[in-house]
């Protein structure tokens, strides 16, 4: 067969080609892309490691600085319930002054008017004795046809009256 007999002349020159080939291949994309290629990987490596750290960086800051706000936070919500309850105990006091003052006034006017209305109860008791006392003696000089002193008429009154 001719094709077999071909094959042991070209053969070698095939060989030639393909280490040509290959050895090109090598040693431009083996040798030349593929470090290039991955340093590009280890430099998005490094930055994506870098960019991992400052982020956890910057949460560690973020957490330790809203810590320290809460608690600047809470420490002003203590300040703030402190001056309020100072504040309430103030308002009391100084309503509770207020209160026992108008209380003592209040107090001398009912005092006061306790008095008047005495007065005006004894001043009325006095004018109803008076009204009573000529009213006994009319009745009984209409009816009886006997003149009354005004005396006598006045302390038949006062014995029947009973006021409490």
């Amino acid at each position: 067969m001719p094709q077999i007999a071909q094959l042991s002349a070209t053969y070698a020159s095939q060989i030639f080609w393909i280490l040509l080939v290959f050895g090109f291949v090598f040693f431009v994309i083996g040798r030349g892309m593929v470090p290039k290629v991955m340093q590009t990987v280890e430099a998005r490596d490094k930055q994506i490691a870098a960019d991992l750290a400052a982020a956890e960086k910057a949460r560690g800051a973020a957490d330790a600085e809203e810590e320290a706000w809460r608690k600047r936070e809470n420490e002003n919500r203590a300040q703030a319930q402190a001056i309020i309850a100072e504040a309430k105990a103030a308002a009391a006091k100084s309503t509770e002054g207020r209160l026992a003052e108008v209380g003592a006034k209040l107090d001398a006017r009912i005092a006061e008017a306790d008095a008047r209305i005495a007065s005006a109860r004894d001043a009325a008791m006095d004018e109803i004795e008076d009204v009573a006392a000529q009213a006994a003696g009319d009745i009984v000089s209409r009816i009886a046809g006997i003149s009354v002193d005004d005396a006598a008429a006045r302390a038949a009154v006062k014995k029947s009256m009973v006021i409490g």
